[in-house]
């Protein structure tokens, strides 16, 4: 174990721009979408091209318009609009590409555990500020909690009285490859929560974790209840086959593949995993590129566009044990709804948690849908739960973030901190 003296270090960016990532899978699903709407039009022409019935209606009403027009203005038509869209595909890249990018704000680094940091942006926080350890997903950055322009969740909890510290997750480096669960568990967040209870007078923390984070800080209020004040879980999936039958299937049916890919490197990379969460809105990434080459380059909502595309690329690859424990264990077997999920002999369910807890579920998440995360507030025995009209990012760092999650947030823990740790 290595620990960092105490300083503020400036993070400034020096790799290559490699989003979006992976960028051969979305070029290669701009192409498959020119190559097969041009292939069917012959079956529109012909009548054989198998409709979704939902869209029955919709497929007659378009059938008798192409009836007006030549077979010829037809092709020409789709032609013309797929170039347009892969033209706007592609200037939208090459706009974010040579978008103007600032020095990520300074941050102070009170310990460090291998590819593990503490983050303290409590600032000038009054010694009695409640303490809240903020645990984000394994697979991403902490920085969407920290956005610039006025959008940093974190630097908002501190603004309301409260001393935020953040887990940095890096790249698993020597000592992280042979990680599983547990082992970030035991080895990195319970003695970091130590150390933040040290911190501020050996009083309980508040514990938040967003997506998979809220997994970990769930399994942490399990094994430290004594040391936790709240449990605040933001996006936290439970149920992992609600709304992904089909995706499970896919899941195991690659899972020889993906155990190969993992003895190999020793973890799944970083564009595996969004190839992964690709396949969730196949054409998410073309859509949101194309609207992104009609915004004014230095306009505010480019601004934030690209501090969310550059987070979205700057993933963090999963340790090959936590890879297959959470794609085989999680996904495929859904052990954590079936009270099989434990963290070196402690079973993590949800029943035996008595601290105080929030979930808080958007209500237009693709990514963790609306009934996995309320299996786990269900499942809770001391919870409120929170329905955010957002989706999985933009609860956190959408525009409507504040109204929707950062007040009622902030009331709910000023509510149900322990009255004798949380004076204003």
């Amino acid at each position: 174990m290595n620990s960092a003296p105490r300083g503020t270090s400036a993070e400034t960016s020096t790799t290559e721009i490699q989003g979006p990532r992976p960028l051969p899978l979305h070029l290669a699903l701009t192409t498959l979408l020119s190559v097969n709407s041009i292939a069917a039009l012959s079956s529109l022409r012909n009548g054989s091209l198998p409709w979704n019935p939902e869209l029955a209606a919709k497929a007659h009403e378009l059938t008798a318009a192409f009836a007006a027009f030549s077979p010829d203005d037809v092709t020409h038509a789709v032609e013309a609009e797929l170039r347009q869209r892969t033209s706007s595909f592609a200037d939208g890249i090459q706009q974010y590409w040579r978008a103007p990018r600032k020095a990520e704000s300074p941050v102070n680094v009170i310990h460090t555990m291998g590819t593990t940091r503490l983050l303290d942006f409590g600032g000038d926080a009054r010694k009695d500020a409640p303490p809240i350890l903020i645990i984000p997903s394994l697979v991403n950055r902490y920085t969407v909690l920290d956005l610039g322009n006025g959008q940093s969740f974190i630097r908002m909890l501190a603004g309301q009285g409260f001393h935020p510290y953040v887990v940095d997750w890096s790249a698993p480096g020597p000592e992280e490859k042979s990680f599983d669960l547990t082992a970030y568990i035991t080895a990195r967040l319970e003695p970091l929560l130590a150390i933040v209870c040290e911190q501020t007078g050996n009083r309980p923390v508040g514990l938040m974790g967003y997506c998979m984070g809220g997994l970990l800080a769930l399994a942490l209020a399990a094994r430290q209840p004594d040391k936790t004040a709240t449990l605040t879980l933001l996006a936290t999936p439970w149920d992992f086959h609600t709304d992904h039958e089909a995706q499970v299937r896919m899941l195991s049916a690659m899972m020889p593949q993906l155990d190969a890919l993992i003895d190999l490197t020793g973890e799944l990379s970083v564009d595996v995993l969004q190839a992964m969460f690709t396949s969730l809105d196949p054409w998410l990434t073309m859509k949101k590129f194309q609207r992104f080459a009609d915004m004014a380059p230095d306009s505010a909502t480019a601004r934030a566009f690209v501090g969310l595309e550059d987070w979205l690329n700057d993933g963090v690859a999963l340790a090959g044990p936590v890879a297959r424990e959470c794609l085989y264990g999680w996904y495929v077997e859904n052990r954590p709804l079936n009270n099989r999920w434990e963290i070196d002999g402690t079973a993590i369910s949800p029943e035996h948690i008595r601290t105080p807890t929030l979930s808080v579920i958007p209500g237009r998440d693709h990514i963790v849908p609306p009934a996995s995360a309320s299996a786990l507030a269900d499942a809770l025995p001391v919870s409120d739960a929170m329905v955010v009209d957002a989706g999985h990012i933009g609860m956190v760092a959408g525009k409507r973030a504040k109204q929707i999650l950062h007040d009622p947030l902030v009331v709910w823990l000023k509510k149900n901190q322990h009255t004798d740790t949380f004076r204003f």
